[in-house]
Formats: C-alpha cells, structure tokens, sequence
C-alpha cells in the first residue's frame, strides 16, 4: 500500500500555480536562507487614489505565493507593502473632493499636497491610511513602508550613491527605450525643487556620486543639490530597481501592462550589481465587452460592489483561478463565483492532499478551508428572490425553512450573509432586467400538465421527484420540445422571466408546490 505524500512532498509536486511561484524562490537560495535572513516580498501601491480591487489582488494573490513557500521551506518570510508615495501628482482623479486645490499643487509629491478629504495632514497620508485599514480588513499579513519615510529618512541613500555610480548603464539601458524627443530631456534622477517644491523632470549631470550631488536648470537658475534624505526621488522603472536593490527584493508580481517595466528594471538591477526578484506576470481583468478596464473610464467593477453582491472569499476564489488568462470583471460573473466557492469547498474535505493543495479553497484559506456545506446554491436563492419581489431576509428564511429543516441564521451564518448579498444583487442587478413572455400554445399545454401533476404530489415530495415530473413532460414528443434545454428555457423565461435559472426540482421544492402552481396560473392566464 502506498503511502500518503506529506504536505512538502505533495507541494513540491503539485502543479497549482502558487506552488510553482513558491519553488522558484526555493531554486533561488538552493543553501538555505539568504544573508539577509528571510526571503522578501513585495507589492506596490500608487496613492494617487484610492485602494481598488487590483490592489486586493495583488496582495491576496502574493499571499499566496507566501503560504506555499511556508509549506516548501522553514525560511522566515516578510512581506512589504510599499508605497510610492514620493511620486509627483501629475493629474486630478476623478473621485475625490476639492479638485481645484489638488490642481494647485499638481507635481508636487503626494505627502506634501493637502488632503481633500481634509481628515489627514496629505493626500498620501489619507490614501495610506486607507489602503492599510483596507488590507487589515481582510487579516493580511503586512509590513506598511512609505516611499517618502525611505528617501527622506536616508534608508535609500546608499542605493542613491550607487545609482550615482552607475547613471551611465543606467542610461544606456533606458534611453533605447524612449522616443527621440524624451530622450533628450530623459534622466533617471527627478530632483525636488527647493523653490517650488514640483518633483523636476530636467536632465541632470552626476557631480559627484559619493556625496549624491546633481546639476540641473530649475526656473532659470544653474542649481547643484544633493539627491540624497529626499533632495530626489528616482524616475519610475529605476526607483523600482533601486528599491528591489536596496531592500533585497525576492518576489514581486505584476500585471500584464508593467512587463516592459519589469524588463527594464531588472536590466537596471543587475547594472546595480544585485539580481532582479522572482515574479510572474498577471493579466488584466476586461470589461463586460472585453475592454480594459480602466479607473478613468469608470467601466469594469469595484471591489466595494463585489462585496456589496458577494462575500470575501467569492472575489478570493475569482482571483485565484487562471491569473495568468484575461477574465472580464462584471456583475455577471459573481454568482458563478460564489456558488463555484461553496462547490470546491464541499469538495474538500474528501480530497487526497495532491487533491486538496489544487483546491482554490487551500489558498485561500491558507491550508485551513472552514467546515460546512450550504443547503442550497446562491443561484436558487437569487431565483428565489426573484420571484418574491421586494422581499426582507425574514420573509427568505420563511421558505428556506420549509426546504432546510430547522434552518436558521443562528444554524446557518454563511447563508443568512448570503441571504443579505442576494437581495442586493436582485435588487440592483436582475430585478430591472425581468421580464416574463406568455407560453406558447404547447408550452401552455405542457404548464398545464406539469400544474396537475404537482398538484397530485404531497406537500413533502422531494426535490428529485419534482425534477423526475419536469424530466418526464419535456421528454413527451406532442409537446414539441426539440431538446430538453428548450422545455427548461420556456420554464425560466415563462415563470422567472429570465434566460437561465435553477434546478427546477429544487426551485419547486423551495419555492413551495402551492406557490410554484400559482406562478403557473400567472403564467397562464397572465
């Protein structure tokens, strides 16, 4: 008899894709721990807005690359959060008040513009506070770091220096990259003015790199400046490299659109004398119509209204599957996600751990997935509500207590949160798009049959001898059903004036014989 694999065995096989990642970085420090005494991740944060569902992403999906590593190694691991906070603001967003002060201070870095929600002492300091109070939300494990405590506390200072000494490589690597025109104005160096306070983008020339000292033109005037304790910050994809450098960087994801910039700031990395993280490259979520989504245009969905329509762990298990394949972001899509949750949830517990470890619930739930089934799917309990019309939790627990024995929200918290997300989602999203046909003449007939046949069932016939009754009249050829999908399709748009729908035994059976029968009369004689 063969043995069952250990947990790290069973990692080092599997082929779900955080384990992957998390063998990377075992391949990376084949000795053991690096010098540094952990292995680091990273993810980014631009506080130029506020924290959206792209930013959940990042983090839950690094998270899990750093649950698999624990399960392949006994190296420590941090992860940093960092923000790019010393970033000059180069436009007003759209989603926050007192835009005409923000324009006032446009180019400036983040923590020196007032906040225009006026409850912090800047705009990065409020989009900070409310990135980490966003991550503690969800229990991550995090380290927060500020890119303006890093310049301006002098922890980035000797990596200055460095890229001082390499400003040449750093340039032949970049300028290849640039148009003709940008080329002539690029440097990797963006000095802070001390008259205007503007982060500067002028050509500069290395005075002296040990002492971190440029020369650049500002407002007319010849200035020699030290870069160093926040006198500069560094132009995008070498202040990437240099940080990757100065903290030892060992993993950073990102997204489709930023593979050029992780081209180029690995090649700056390794001109700094250091190696470039582990990481892959993620795509990007698409629109309903397979377009981008992006924050000006507004398309797409945010994660408050996810969470409005599903639970946490729904956008989780949305974000684990295929990360490497474009998948659209929209209303649609969260009940599949929630009800394919609870599927591979159910699934769990009687799964061999190779089975388990490619469970999207063992991420994430990091290996812990909570006991329990839900009595019924998040799409019959849409259904449901949909036929009820304007209806209060109470009034669905009324039904589902008829269906599920002794159900309660005492008994079943994960449903009564699903109950609540339910409402909302008919509510704002199916309920405007309803509409029932009339039966055509044989689909009338077969209605007809199926209202006398429930009508003989006892009020406590099952589930499956409900849906063995809807079965038997679609398979009767004089009612004309060319396949059975078709009978099924005239009862969804007949009775639930939609497209697709449940289980029709089940919908019967929770709906109640008497009330179902009734939707058939409306049907009818509507």
């Amino acid at each position: 008899m063969t043995e069952p694999l250990s947990l790290r065995d069973a990692a080092l096989a599997s082929k779900a894709w955080p384990y992957e990642e998390a063998r990377k970085l075992l391949k990376r420090y084949p000795n053991g721990a690096p010098e540094k005494g952990y292995v680091l991740f990273e993810t980014g944060y631009g506080p130029s807005g506020l924290p959206h569902i792209g930013t959940f992403n990042e983090v839950l999906r690094t998270t899990m690359v750093r649950n698999a590593f624990h399960a392949l190694s006994d190296i420590p691991t941090r992860l940093i959060a960092f923000s790019d906070d010393m970033d000059g603001l180069r436009k007003v967003p759209d989603n926050v008040p007192n835009g005409d002060m923000l324009r006032e201070h446009l180019g400036k870095p983040l923590t020196q513009i007032p906040d225009p929600f006026g409850c912090h002492e800047s705009f990065a300091h409020h989009n900070n506070a409310t990135l980490r109070a966003f991550l503690d939300s969800f229990g991550f494990e995090y380290e927060f770091a500020s890119s303006t405590d890093y310049y301006r506390g002098g922890k980035f200072d000797d990596a200055l220096r460095n890229v001082l000494r390499h400003y040449q490589a750093i340039m032949d690597i970049m300028l290849p990259t640039l148009r003709k025109e940008r080329q002539l104005t690029y440097s990797p160096i963006l000095p802070i003015s001390q008259k205007s306070g503007i982060v500067l983008q002028v050509p500069v020339e290395v005075v002296g790199a040990e002492a971190g000292i440029v020369r650049f033109e500002d407002e007319g005037e010849t200035i020699e400046q030290s870069i160093l304790s926040g006198g500069a910050k560094l132009q995008w994809k070498v202040d990437w490299a240099m940080r990757w450098v100065a903290l030892g960087v060992d993993y950073e994801m990102a997204g489709k659109d930023l593979i050029d910039s992780v081209t180029q700031s690995s090649k700056i990395a390794r001109a700094l004398g250091a190696r470039p993280p582990e990481g892959f490259n993620y795509e990007m979520f698409l629109d309903e119509n397979g377009e981008k989504i992006s924050k000006s245009k507004g398309n797409g969905l945010s994660l408050e209204q996810w969470l409005t329509y599903g639970p946490q762990e729904s956008l989780a298990f949305y974000a684990y599957r295929e990360p490497k394949k474009a998948k659209s972001l929209h209303m649609g899509v969260i009940p599949r996600a929630v009800d394919e949750y609870w599927q591979f949830r159910g699934n769990y517990a009687g799964q061999a751990i190779e089975q388990r470890l490619g469970n999207p619930v063992h991420h994430i739930h990091n290996g812990q997935p909570p006991e329990g089934t839900l009595p019924v799917t998040f799409g019959l309990l849409l259904n449901l509500v949909g036929v009820m019309g304007e209806a209060q939790p109470e009034q669905v627990w009324a039904y589902l207590q008829n269906y599920v024995p002794d159900a309660s929200p005492e008994t079943h918290p994960d449903l009564d949160a699903l109950i609540g997300h339910a409402l909302a989602y008919h509510r704002d999203f199916v309920a405007p798009t309803l509409k029932r046909r009339a039966p055509t003449e044989n689909e009338a007939a077969a209605l007809r049959q199926l209202d006398a046949e429930l009508a003989d069932l006892p009020a406590d016939a099952t589930a499956e001898d409900i849906q063995n009754i809807v079965y038997a009249i679609g398979k009767e050829e004089h009612y004309g059903f060319a396949e059975l999908r078709d009978w099924f399709k005239a009862l969804y748009q007949t009775l639930l004036g939609a497209d697709q729908g449940p289980r029709m035994g089940s919908f019967i059976a929770l709906y109640g014989i008497e009330n179902s029968r009734k939707l058939i009369g409306e049907a009818l004689y509507a």
